[in-house]
């Protein structure tokens, strides 16, 4: 048996856990999940609360330490409710995906869909940055970092049943539901970090 395969699982909020008790957060789940894959895998916490893809470009270099072998990008959550401009997000995720491709490590880009209310041409070009970026880097893509909630019902249902009161960040149960649906992409990027 080599090293275990570290994994950066770099974000915001929803990489960090925000407002559940740390086994609960996706760090933990996400590198049980891989575990019970058969996966030899260490999952780093990279998530800072409130982090957009702005913070996530400044911080990148030193989050790559050498211990790092993969890289899980999931940003742009908080540019979106701050309808930061889609260029400078798209601007900001190129900056961060091209020092890990510097460094010659593998990466998942997970991305989000932006919601109607800044209009249609917004979506449209927020939408567009994740797979161009992914096709610019040749690096996966999991378009909604969301999917497992998206995919649990009604919205009115994932309020009641996935969600804490704030409506925005998943509750534990929503957290299992992200990480059973993203999990498989995971387990790919850490299956070509160890050469498997």
């Amino acid at each position: 048996m080599g090293e275990p395969v570290t994994l950066l699982a770099f974000g915001d909020s929803l990489t960090q856990g925000y407002g559940l008790a740390q086994q609960d957060g996706f760090v933990p789940n996400l590198e049980a999940w891989l575990e019970a894959q058969g996966a030899d895998v260490v999952v780093i916490n990279g998530g800072v609360s409130g982090d957009t893809t702005a913070g996530g470009a400044a911080r990148i270099a030193w989050s790559l330490t050498p211990a790092v072998d993969a890289v899980l990008v999931a940003l742009g959550g908080n540019d979106l409710l701050r309808g930061i401009d889609p260029a400078d997000t798209a601007a900001n995720l190129d900056a961060i995906l091209a020092e890990i491709d510097a460094r010659g490590l593998p990466a998942l880009l997970a991305g989000m869909e932006a919601t109607g209310n800044y209009g249609a041409a917004y979506k449209d070009a927020f939408d567009a940055i994740y797979p161009a970026l992914a096709e610019r880097y040749g690096i996966g893509l999991f378009p909604q970092f969301l999917q497992g909630l998206i995919d649990a019902g009604d919205r009115q249902q994932v309020l009641r049943d996935y969600l804490q009161s704030d409506a925005t960040h998943p509750n534990a149960a929503g957290v299992d539901l992200i990480v059973e649906r993203i999990g498989p992409a995971v387990l790919d990027l850490v299956n070509q970090a160890s050469g498997t």
